[in-house]
């Protein structure tokens, strides 16, 4: 099984507890093979209290959110996708997958596919998906990054977003 993972923030004035504190939606769409269609399980979980935003240090505010979704998992995953980067940059920093990885005591690989690229990504990490001449920006931990990114490249879709990874984030800001 594969797990797609996203957060969704809520201003604090607007969010769904309406008690003024920052809070999010962590989502999660489990998937059977990289070239699944069709999950096989949606998950969302809220989540009443969020740590602030600090730069450079995103990790602090969105690994407890995807910790707290993965305790509803007790069936063994083959790979967890995060939105986002395992590692930032041509110095390879540790970004919010290399945190998930090593909280999960390096038991299952992440993988991080992100939209946007962060500064001195370097191209190797590019995948170009569809007719889309934007990449995206795949990182791996656990599993060889080529793996990974043949893996995010299989995945259902003609679109530069892969169907499921569309999903998860409908599935986090309340679209689906």
């Amino acid at each position: 099984m594969i797990l797609a993972t996203d957060v969704q923030y809520a201003d604090p004035a607007e969010n769904v507890l309406g008690d003024g504190e920052s809070a999010a939606i962590a989502a999660g769409v489990l998937f059977t093979h990289w070239q699944s269609e069709h999950s096989y399980r949606h998950l969302v979980r809220p989540i009443h209290t969020v740590a602030p935003y600090e730069p450079g240090a995103f990790y602090k505010r969105e690994l407890p959110c995807l910790l707290t979704l993965l305790a509803d998992i007790n069936i063994e995953l083959e790979a967890i996708i995060v939105d986002g980067y395992v590692s930032l940059g041509q110095h390879q920093k540790p970004g919010l997958g290399m945190h998930l990885y090593d909280a999960l005591s390096q038991a299952v690989p992440v993988i991080g596919v992100a939209k946007n690229k962060f500064a001195h990504t370097p191209e190797f990490c590019e995948v170009l998906r569809g007719r889309s001449q934007k990449p995206l920006f795949v990182t791996a931990v656990g599993m060889p990054l080529e793996t990974a990114k043949l893996s995010v490249e299989s995945m259902h879709g003609d679109n530069r977003i892969p169907t499921v990874l569309k999903k998860v984030d409908q599935l986090c800001r309340g679209i689906i």
